[in-house]
């Protein structure tokens, strides 16, 4: 069994269901929670994910099911996003799919050495603070940018580094933002202003997994 992630836009995702049981067989639809899950004849199956709870109830009509789960996902929503890795950091905020405002930000960070002994004890305190510095200056945007808007925020949607976002936002001036945190992340590569942009439409895809024989 071969399994594959696509995000797939609120407008496409009827279309996209359609072309599912094109492919595999008229499926059935089984409704676990937020999650609805396509059963097809050949064995395949694609499990769809909305981007935001709480979900409204679904038929179990696969085609039904999409057009409720489209719709619930194109609503208009503000999110947070706190993109982080060692070397870089982002946050902004969205309108749906459309970025309000935004900042990234850089700090050094060096990589790891092959070196042994004192050195490279040295070499790793060294390369400790500062991806502490670097925490802090991703923590400072975070509030400059996300906690005055946090009471209009549907969720916080972090993505780059699980553990670095983790330890951005233990900053206790962040602890409004921490019941925000979406499960949803984002893979993407060393923050940058046009990284952060491109999260817009993938913060409104329904998440589908694919499982095909």
């Amino acid at each position: 069994m071969q399994s594959r992630q696509v995000e797939v836009a609120p407008e496409r995702l009827v279309r996209w269901v359609e072309g599912f049981a094109a492919r595999h067989g008229a499926p059935a639809a089984d409704v676990q929670g937020a999650r609805l899950v396509l059963a097809a004849p050949d064995g395949a199956s694609a499990e769809l994910a909305a981007p935001y709870p709480p979900v409204p109830e679904l038929p179990t009509d696969p085609a039904a099911a999409a057009e409720v789960l489209a719709a619930h996902a194109a609503l208009t929503r503000r999110t947070g996003v706190l993109l982080v890795r060692r070397g870089g950091h982002a946050a902004g905020v969205f309108t749906g799919a459309t970025l309000e405002g935004g900042r990234a930000g850089s700090r050094h960070v060096q990589g790891r050495t092959a070196a042994g002994g004192w050195s490279q004890q040295r070499f790793a305190r060294r390369r400790e603070g500062q991806a502490r510095v670097a925490y802090a200056a991703a923590a400072d945007l975070a509030a400059a940018v996300l906690v005055p808007e946090a009471a209009t925020l549907a969720a916080l949607v972090t993505g780059g580094d699980r553990r670095s976002c983790e330890l951005v936002l233990e900053d206790p001036r962040l602890a409004v933002l921490r019941p925000l945190v979406s499960e949803r992340r984002l893979d993407v590569p060393e923050p940058r202003r046009a990284v952060l942009e491109e999260c817009g439409p993938r913060l409104v895809a329904v998440r589908v997994l694919v499982r095909e024989p």
